[in-house]
């Protein structure tokens, strides 16, 4: 049996969801997730919305520290389409209910690394979440959007040769994780907004959903990406053994934050400001910078973290702008009025992906993609801090605008999932030992700081594991479990041959073998030969 819509969006994000509600209007919406609606990175973002809406404030301002975050890489058609259409997508926000912090009766903007000026639009320190409660209250009031929990993507259905040459995406085949069954959806338009990829490295800041599911998706139906070697790797992760990949956002150095050396380092160093060593910009400079120097000075004094201080500003401030870091820190022993909080780096945004136009579309006819999951040209090869809300929206609405002026023929019934073929031996212990030794080897191997050797391990140990993946997927019924690695390699796969391709450093991309940065930018494009 063959479900059909007019759109099929893979991904219940802010970009999945944003899409579905600017097409509700016109269109038959399914929204396809893996766990519960608005169950995924979006929700756990901390810091906020970047647009250009405090006095003083410039469209080129906003566009030039992008530019400077990025590296030399950003697309400037895409960041120029982005910055001047943020400020209408946060009073879109505003309009479906979305109640930002106010000061004085007035949106209070706060600073971000990386920003020149006060431009991140935030509800305390939990924006992601408070917005995506918002957008999934407006689903389910939505009779057009009908949503799927707890399934997840198998792999697209393309076919060659509809009326033309060119590659057209029908549909997908859905693992339905209660039923443990395989459907087939069928669609003119499918959006893939399954987020990014932080899953493959052992210590991120992302979800568990967070398993690149679009990228690979699309990369095995004939999809272009660029740029996966940028991982960007956010500075401070808690460190805490009971703190599972709890962010502590980038505005606590915005508002006046310090890094410190911990008392492990020694004497001469214990207590003490650490970045006026590594960047005239302090805690401020961007993320890739902060990164490093945190990563450097871990290694230099044998350290397990370090320390980021807000004590110094009052116990009323910090209730009032950060109350979720201060009430998880207090519940783990940590008093962030009187003490500093334990920081390391972790996975965090994956910069490149899915390349897509302005409208978002792919070189798949009928296949879209929007948010983390694309290459759109805006990060570059680093993405500036709280542009990431922002390109989720502002490409959700374009890329439903376009597909409202493409008129395409359903696809109709398409061929069911084939599961005569497969049997169900007990592949759990394997799939889960393969999951550990992937994310160990990423981290150790295509982390912070990189060289060829530790790449072309990472590929060796990439090539056999593929191969073993293969053989189950070929031979076992699916399971998630199963899915998830097999996307993950596949990713893991694109992010080192990316690396192992630029011949310098340049923004997240550090290696030290290429130490310094070309002088022409240029994006890293891998072609599928599917």
């Amino acid at each position: 049996m063959t479900q059909q819509f007019d759109v099929i969006i893979i991904g219940s994000g802010l970009a999945g969801l944003s899409a579905a509600l600017h097409l509700a209007p016109t269109h038959r919406v399914a929204v396809i997730t893996k766990n519960v609606l608005g169950d995924g990175s979006s929700a756990w973002a901390q810091g906020g919305i970047a647009a250009v809406l405090g006095e003083g404030d410039t469209i080129k301002s906003h566009v030039d520290d992008t530019l400077v975050a990025g590296a030399g890489l950003c697309d400037l058609d895409a960041t120029m389409f982005t910055v001047e259409h943020a400020p209408e997508a946060v009073h879109w926000l505003e309009q479906l209910g979305v109640e930002f912090t106010q000061e004085d009766g007035h949106v209070h903007l706060t600073r971000e690394g990386g920003h020149s000026e006060r431009r991140i639009v935030h509800v305390t320190d939990a924006t992601g979440a408070a917005v995506q409660k918002v957008l999934v209250q407006r689903v389910k009031e939505t009779s057009n959007i009908t949503v799927f929990e707890q399934h997840m993507l198998v792999d697209l259905i393309t076919v060659t040769g509809v009326g033309d040459s060119e590659k057209r995406c029908l549909g997908a085949y859905v693992l339905d994780q209660v039923k443990d069954e395989v459907e087939t959806f069928s669609a003119p338009h499918t959006i893939l907004a399954t987020g990014g990829a932080g899953k493959v490295y052992l210590y991120t800041t992302n979800p568990d959903t967070a398993t690149g599911d679009g990228i690979a998706a699309a990369w095995r139906a004939g999809c272009s990406v660029a740029n996966m070697e940028f991982i960007q790797f956010h500075p401070t992760c808690l460190y805490h053994p009971h703190a599972k990949s709890f962010l502590i956002t980038e505005a606590v150095r915005g508002e006046g934050g310090h890094l410190l050396w911990p008392k492990e380092a020694g004497a001469e160093y214990a207590g003490k400001r650490f970045m006026p060593e590594h960047d005239p910009r302090l805690e401020l400079a961007p993320r890739d910078v902060v990164a490093r120097a945190i990563d450097f000075e871990m290694k230099k004094h044998g350290v397990d973290c370090v320390y980021l201080d807000i004590s110094h500003k009052s116990p009323e401030f910090l209730q009032e702008h950060f109350p979720n870091i201060k009430a998880k820190c207090l519940e783990l022993g940590i008093d962030i009025t009187k003490e500093p909080i334990p920081v390391v780096p972790a996975a965090h945004y994956t910069c490149g992906g899915v390349m897509t136009d302005l409208q978002g579309h792919t070189d798949v006819s009928g296949l879209f993609a929007i948010g983390e999951t694309t290459y759109t040209g805006l990060h570059g090869a680093n993405r500036l801090a709280s542009n990431s809300l922002v390109e989720c929206m502002v490409f959700a609405k374009s890329a439903a605008s376009a597909i409202k002026l493409e008129a395409k023929p359903a696809p109709g019934q398409l061929p069911a999932w084939d599961d005569s073929r497969v049997t169900d031996p007990d592949e759990l212990v394997v799939v889960s030992h393969n999951w550990a030794e992937l994310r160990r080897f990423m981290w150790d191997y295509v982390g912070i700081v990189r060289t060829n050797k530790r790449l072309e391990r990472a590929a060796h140990r990439i090539n056999l594991l593929k191969a073993e993946i293969q053989e189950f997927y070929a031979r076992f019924h699916v399971t998630r479990d199963l899915l998830e690695l097999r996307n993950l390699v596949e990713v893991a796969d694109l992010i080192v041959q990316s690396a192992l391709l630029r011949k310098e450093s340049r923004g997240l991309h550090f290696s030290r073998d290429y130490p310094e940065m070309l002088k022409e930018a240029k994006p890293t494009v891998l072609k599928s030969v599917e």
